[in-house]
């Protein structure tokens, strides 16, 4: 069956993204899925789906703290910053096939006070592979890992640091104008190139921030979504996707080529749109290259011609394509990709205030995570 409208985002909320929030990821998790309540005007109590991120918070933590009271399902979707975007997946089919009335997505960090996320790549099922392949490189940080990959794109295609450094300028410029952001100071090409090097050619500006936050995102059936307090943002089309040898970069036939490669024709091809018919997009950003790489990825352009796309401003408000419209992971703050989905929603009901893309009917939303993992999901305004 089709998943192609059968549900919509009824329900969004987030607290302020700061360092060093002094509160639990559970609890800032919590506040969260209240706020989402609250834009959707139910109660906890009418909650009966949860998928948690990760696994420090369970299902049980909020039958326990929020007041459900009937959960019929539970669910995680372990994929990194991929995860959010696939939870929805999940979510729609629950509400679909009417296990659920109203899902949960919920996800809290404390990536600056507490656990940051490279201490997460040991806990990953992938890790024997990585210290059999990259760790006898001296590669186990997020950067050091996906950093290949971006040489390699560079090597094959001619592409820049410079072109790499227009995606952390737009973003950045988006970070300033949004209100709830970490990143507020401007930043320039010149700036980016002075950033100091992580690891080759990643630099400093090419890399998301550890922050602590939380998010949360209620998706209810199309039906139930339309009687509530929020005009629904209808979900189109969605999918994951995994990158071939998904446990270790350096083994893959094609270094360049992510599991939001699979993932896209479907999505698309769910949603019955074009590329010509996204308006905005929100494209997960752990580093610019990986948002160049989804670009082609998803079919925007061709491979190898990431870099020219995404120049000269083409990522900005009036661009070609507005892309991470609040700041992203690189500026607004590293919510593992569900602030992303939070921001998709409100450019779709027209509350992107100062970011705001005029007339925006249709965006795109991805995930990405662990070593590829992607997941992508098209909505449009109700």
């Amino acid at each position: 069956m089709s998943l192609f409208e059968k549900a919509a985002v009824s329900g969004i909320g987030e607290t302020e993204y700061v360092r060093g929030s002094g509160k639990s990821p559970l609890v800032m998790q919590m506040e969260a899925s209240l706020k989402a309540c609250a834009d959707a005007g139910i109660s906890p109590k009418d909650i009966d789906g949860v998928i948690p991120y990760g696994g420090a918070v369970v299902a049980e933590d909020f039958i326990t703290n929020f007041g459900i009271q009937d959960l019929r399902f539970s669910a995680t979707t372990p994929m990194g910053g991929a995860s959010p975007v696939a939870a929805v997946q999940c979510a729609v089919a629950m509400v679909a096939v009417g296990i659920c009335k109203h899902v949960l997505i919920p996800l809290g960090r404390d990536g600056w006070s507490g656990a940051r996320i490279g201490s997460r790549v040991q806990q990953m099922p992938q890790f024997k592979l990585i210290g059999e392949f990259e760790m006898p490189l001296g590669a186990i940080a997020p950067a050091q890992l996906y950093a290949p990959m971006a040489r390699r794109h560079m090597e094959l295609y001619g592409t820049t640091s410079r072109q790499l450094g227009s995606i952390a300028v737009s973003t950045r410029q988006h970070a300033i104008l949004h209100g709830n952001a970490t990143m507020t100071k401007p930043i320039t090409i010149e700036d980016h190139q002075n950033s100091r090097m992580i690891s080759d050619p990643l630099r400093l500006l090419d890399c998301s921030l550890e922050s602590d936050g939380g998010a949360a995102v209620i998706i209810s059936s199309a039906e139930r979504a339309r009687d509530l307090r929020q005009r629904p943002v209808y979900i189109m089309g969605v999918a994951e996707g995994h990158p071939d040898s998904p446990s270790t970069i350096t083994q893959r036939p094609d270094m360049t080529r992510l599991g939001v490669a699979k993932a896209a024709p479907k999505a698309f091809a769910m949603a019955g749109v074009t590329h010509a018919d996204i308006d905005v997009a929100e494209i997960y950003d752990c580093f610019t290259y990986i948002v160049m790489c989804q670009i082609e990825d998803l079919g925007f352009c061709k491979k190898g011609e990431g870099g020219a796309f995404v120049e000269n401003g083409a990522l900005g408000l009036g661009g070609r394509l507005p892309v991470n419209t609040h700041g992203g992971l690189l500026s607004q703050a590293h919510m593992a990709g569900i602030n992303h989905v939070v921001e998709l929603t409100r450019q779709l009901r027209g509350e992107g205030g100062k970011t705001q893309v005029a007339d925006a009917e249709i965006g795109l939303v991805t995930g990405y995570g662990d070593m590829g993992d992607g997941s992508v999901a098209i909505m449009r305004r109700g």
